[in-house]
């Protein structure tokens, strides 16, 4: 545990510095750039400097719970919840993900979040959902996360039966290029789900956990479902089921799963489950049942149970069909079946560019995707709209507590001393050579490639 304070105390003094070289550089060169002369350059440097000042004063500030007004629950799951919180000297809106310490450390969670957090804290990215700031108290860990209007991808596919071809050529497109992101930095994110496919006030998506219920779960491993299975009957009822009655069920029990410690496998590839190990080709794979659900109106492997979920994920070559009574593409079809397949034959394989390539995305305009229109408006009326969001009935998870950052007691499992041994790493980082912008990332279902 020292050696790792230690480690990660000299690694953030050495980021710091590289940081702060990086944006004089950058500074002097657009200095350059415009011909100033020595007087306008003197000025803009003691502008820069005091800067970096303000900068390392932010960096030193101390949050809590105290600083944050809550205006209302958007989230909640096994391991805590999501607000909608405002920030009191600023007015800023945001997301605050709540964790309690006792379900993280139960469900082995802590090291995980550590590392990958770390790591993807050196990364920028549109693609994903921001973090700002963190600290904790005696019972929970606090992400203040990028607060995005538009709900997620559940929830939109809930309201709707089906997506039309045109709307799921836009979502997928933009979730390949989401996913890729995540894949440059050297990362699987392995959860990918409607549930973690966020949308901005203008309807774009980007990539989160949100969902409160990802990551290592008992939900992922094979072993869980093995050790049900024998006294699980057969879904024959589900099975039986035409298009609509399972898009119904579906719809019913969805939400139940997404707040369940057991979650839903539907959206893992088979190489999940097994020991023998996996690549990032497995996120391709949860994409293909992703479209699957935008265009059919449920998941492939869709079952009343997780455990026939899983057996049918297992089974796929048989249990992959297509209701004939639900039409839909062969283009379309083409790409779900080299989505779902097994991953050494997996589109995507030799890289992005072949998914990009592929005939369903005939017209897509890669570059300029974000810029563009949403394939479905999203409607806000104000900074803080909760109407993309379910309601949810308040709780006690934020009761009156010592917040303040490092006030974590040990645990018979391990510290969380080490979540924020160094608050300056996860608590505010800058991105922007001379702006000073404070964002930061969090993935924690993510794993290196």
């Amino acid at each position: 545990m020292t050696k790792v304070t230690l480690e990660n105390f000299y690694s953030n003094l050495i980021a710091q510095h590289e940081e702060r070289e990086m944006r004089q550089k950058k500074l002097e060169k657009v200095m350059e750039e415009e011909g100033l002369k020595d007087e306008e350059k003197r000025l803009r440097r003691s502008a820069h400097a005091r800067k970096e000042t303000e900068f390392l004063r932010l960096k030193r500030t101390r949050l809590g719970l105290e600083d944050f007004e809550s205006l209302k629950v958007i989230g909640r799951g096994a391991f805590g919840e999501v607000r909608l919180v405002q920030k009191k000297d600023t007015g800023h809106v945001y997301a605050m993900k709540i964790l309690r310490k006792a379900d993280m450390l139960e469900k082995e969670q802590v090291g995980h979040i550590r590392a990958e957090r770390d790591i993807l804290v050196e990364a920028d990215s549109l693609w994903v959902v921001k973090m700002f700031y963190s600290f904790q108290d005696k019972l929970n860990l606090y992400l203040i996360m990028e607060f995005l209007p538009g709900g997620d991808m559940m929830t939109l596919l809930m309201k709707k039966d089906t997506l039309t071809e045109e709307e799921t050529q836009f979502y997928i497109a933009e979730t390949v290029l989401a996913i890729d992101s995540i894949h440059q930095l050297g990362f699987i994110h392995r959860d990918i789900k409607p549930d973690n496919l966020l949308l901005d006030s203008k309807g774009h998506v980007k990539l989160s956990d949100f969902g409160l219920c990802t990551g290592l779960k008992k939900a992922h491993r094979t072993e869980f479902y093995r050790n049900l299975n024998h006294s699980l009957p057969s879904d024959f009822t589900f099975q039986n089921m035409n298009s609509k009655r399972k898009a119904e069920t579906w719809k019913r029990n969805r939400r139940q799963l997404a707040f369940s410690t057991v979650g839903t496998p539907d959206y893992i590839a088979p190489e999940v489950f097994m020991q023998t190990g996996y690549n990032k080709l497995c996120d391709w794979w949860s994409l293909g049942v992703i479209m699957y659900e935008m265009l059919i109106g449920y998941p492939p492997f869709c079952s009343e149970t997780p455990q026939e979920t899983y057996k049918k994920v297992m089974n796929w070559k048989e249990t992959l069909t297509f209701p004939p009574e639900v039409p839909i593409s062969e283009k379309a079809k083409d790409l779900i079946l080299r989505f779902c397949c097994e991953w050494e034959h997996r589109i995507g394989a030799p890289g992005v560019e072949e998914i990009k390539s592929n005939s369903f995305f005939e017209g897509v305009d890669w570059e300029h995707i974000r810029e563009r229109p949403a394939a479905i408006s999203i409607e806000i009326k104000s900074i803080d709209d909760t109407s993309n969001f379910d309601e949810f009935p308040e709780s006690d998870i934020l009761k009156p507590t010592d917040a303040f950052l490092g006030d974590a007691p040990l645990h018979p499992k391990g510290s969380l001393q080490l979540w924020l041994t160094r608050p300056l790493r996860c608590g505010i980082l800058t991105r922007d050579p001379l702006n000073f912008s404070t964002k930061c990332l969090f993935f924690h279902s993510c794993h290196h490639l």
